[in-house]
């Protein structure tokens, strides 16, 4: 059951009053712009010496999934947090959101799971509107981790106001082929994929899933609430809205991430040949230096001592400033 839930996590201004962040020797401020029904919230984190003017959101990843890059299911990694803090250091200022509907912006909309990628999609353009507002930027980076890839690639069909994308372990495939692939690899979901390979192609087909009689362990992946935000996600390919896509785009991925191949990126990356791909020697999903067993792998989820893996903030600074 945990291992199926970790599956299920990758795929699928009120206050203005600043407080000091010891890490980055910043800023931090707590924003907030209009939602559907209620306010959006996130945080900007300034650099106590701003170097470039640069800005970057940075956009969550699936399900549950806080400004700071955790979740309830289990990860409590805090990537975006260290990643914003990372940043700072270089003199680079960012924003990182709650998701409309979840943790603080829960007030934003009366049900999260009614959310596509398309809303996601125009709440980070919403977004890079406010960035470019608070700090006079001209233009803004979007940052998408995992799923929020597949946001930055969706909003990015609006160019205007963005200044190149950073595509950080996200999929190059429909998520229902990386959810087939994800539930395959591990051997403990063996008896259940029948039933799990059978609901995706009716997902995939843009029809609902009888859940009575389904196995408990598949419930929360195909729970009656989501299955319209499955049909939705899987119909987007990240490919086709990358080759769409005419600004610089930096792709990133771990060699040793256990949800998302490097194959991914690679095809991410064909896209087109201005696309730059850096593979991050030893780093998994949650950017965190990693062992090779999937075991160990995964309890760097839990941790939140752990920094963010050597350089990666090195490698996205060095790119904008190309």
């Amino acid at each position: 059951m945990r291992a199926l839930l970790m599956s299920f996590a990758t795929v699928v201004g009120l206050l203005l009053a600043p407080s000091l962040c010891n890490a980055a020797e910043g800023r931090e401020r707590f924003v907030s712009i209009e939602g559907p029904q209620g306010p959006l919230k996130g945080t900007v984190l300034e650099p106590a010496h701003q170097q470039s003017g640069a800005v970057i959101l940075i956009i969550p990843g699936s399900g549950p999934t806080d400004r700071d890059g955790n979740n309830p299911l289990g990860v409590k990694a805090s990537t975006y947090r260290l990643l914003a803090e990372a940043l700072a250091d270089r003199g680079i200022t960012s924003v990182r959101i709650d998701k409309r509907g979840m943790f603080a912006s829960g007030a934003a909309v009366s049900d999260p799971n009614q959310v596509t990628i398309e809303d996601y999609a125009q709440d980070a353009l919403s977004w890079v509107k406010e960035a470019r507002r608070l700090t006079d930027a001209r233009c803004v980076w979007l940052l998408g981790h995992s799923e929020g890839v597949l946001v930055a690639l969706a909003a990015a069909q609006q160019p205007e106001n963005l200044c190149g994308l950073i595509l950080v372990a996200g999929a190059g495939r429909k998520l229902s082929e990386v959810l087939r692939e994800q539930l395959k690899a591990n051997p403990a979901n063996a008896p259940l994929l029948p039933s799990a390979m059978k609901a995706i192609d009716e997902l995939e087909a843009g029809r609902r899933v009888e859940t009575a009689g389904m196995h408990p362990a598949l419930l929360p992946l195909f729970r009656p609430a989501v299955q319209g935000y499955l049909i939705d996600a899987f119909s987007y390919d990240p490919l086709s809205l990358l080759k769409a896509y005419p600004g610089p785009v930096l792709v990133l991925q771990g060699s040793r991430d256990i949800q998302v191949s490097m194959a991914d990126a690679e095809r991410l990356a064909s896209a087109r040949p201005e696309v730059e791909l850096v593979r991050l020697e030893g780093v998994n999903h949650v950017l965190k230096a990693a062992p090779a067993d999937r075991s160990g792998n995964a309890a760097t989820y839990a941790d939140p001592s752990l920094p963010l893996a050597p350089k990666i903030a090195d490698v996205i600074t060095g790119f904008m400033e190309r």
